[in-house]
C-alpha cells in the first residue's frame, strides 16, 4: 500500500481506535507519531508497534489536542523532516439533552472533536502539500444518524464529516486527500467514559448487535484497516468521503 516510511501522526493513540491504527501503521513500516493524554497508555501503544514492528520509528508526543497542536506538527517535522497522514482520531461525547446540558459542556465536545481538528488541519495542510500526504479524519455513525442524548456529540460529528467533504476540495489542487471513517458501535471504552458502567456497557453491546445489519458490533482493527486504506495509495481517487464502518448500522431504522 505503499506506506512504509510515511510519516503519519495519530491523535488519541493512547487506547480504542487510535491505539490500533497506529499499531496498523507500524505493521506498514511508517514512521509513526502518537499522541495523547494519558502517557501510561501511549507506552502501552509504544510497545504494541514495536512489537508489530521490531525496526518502526516512533515518536511518542503526550499532547492535548485542544491546546498542543501546533507543538503536535512542530515536533513531528522537527524530528521527521516531513509529514505524510494525519489521523484525527481523537475525540469525546456527553449525555444530556437541551434541557440539561450546558455551554461548557457544548464547547468541550465541539473544542475537542472539531476546533482541533481544524488547528492540527491547518497547522498540518503546508506539510502535507509538500508529500501529497492525506488525512483521514475519525467521525462516527452519529455523524449521519440522530441519537436522543447525546445531542453535542452528534452534531460534533456532523460537523467533521462536512468538514471533511470542504477541506477535502480546498487541497485536492494540491493534490491532499481528505477522506473520514463513521464507525458505529466499537468495543472500545467508549462508552465506560461516557459513565458506563462495566454491566451497562456488556449490556448495551449485547443490545447494538440487533441495531447493526450484521448482527454484531465492530473490532478496532477493523476501523484501522480502512484508515490504512484511506491513507494509502490504493484509495488514490478517493477524496471528500465519509466511510461508514459500522456493520450497516447507518442503514437500519432507529431501535
Amino acid at each position: 500500500m505503499s506506506l512504509a516510511g510515511k510519516v503519519v501522526i495519530v491523535t488519541g493513540a493512547s487506547s480504542g481506535i487510535g491505539a490500533a491504527t497506529a499499531e496498523a501503521f507500524a505493521k506498514q513500516g511508517s514512521k509513526v507519531v502518537l499522541t495523547g493524554r494519558n502517557q501510561a497508555n501511549l507506552k502501552s501503544t509504544e510497545a504494541a508497534c514495536k512489537t508489530a514492528n521490531s525496526n518502526v520509528e516512533l515518536l511518542v508526543i503526550a499532547a492535548d489536542v485542544t491546546t498542543d497542536a501546533e507543538k503536535i506538527i512542530k515536533t513531528t517535522i522537527d524530528k521527521f523532516g516531513q509529514l505524510d497522514v494525519l489521523v484525527n482520531n481523537a475525540g469525546m461525547g456527553k449525555w444530556g439533552s437541551i434541557l440539561d446540558i450546558d455551554v461548557d459542556q457544548f464547547d468541550l465536545v465541539m473544542n475537542t472533536n472539531l476546533r482541533s481538528v481544524f488547528l492540527l488541519t491547518k497547522y498540518a495542510a503546508p506539510h502535507l502539500v509538500k508529500t501529497q500526504g492525506s488525512i483521514v479524519n475519525v467521525s462516527s455513525v452519529a455523524g449521519l444518524r440522530s441519537f436522543e442524548g447525546i445531542s453535542v456529540y452528534c452534531t460534533s460529528k456532523a460537523a467533521l464529516d462536512q468538514f471533511t467533504r470542504c477541506i477535502a476540495l480546498d487541497l485536492a489542487p494540491k493534490n491532499v486527500r481528505v477522506n473520514a471513517v463513521n464507525p458505529g458501535v466499537i468495543v472500545t471504552e467508549f462508552h465506560k467514559r461516557l459513565g458506563f458502567s462495566d454491566e451497562e456497557d456488556a449490556k448495551f453491546l449485547e443490545h447494538s448487535k440487533t441495531t447493526h445489519a450484521l448482527g454484531r458490533v465492530g473490532e478496532p482493527n477493523e476501523v484501522a484497516d480502512a484508515i490504512i486504506f484511506l491513507a494509502s495509495d490504493s484509495s488514490s481517487f478517493i477524496t471528500g468521503a465519509t466511510l461508514p464502518i459500522d456493520g450497516g448500522r447507518h442503514a437500519m431504522c432507529p431501535r
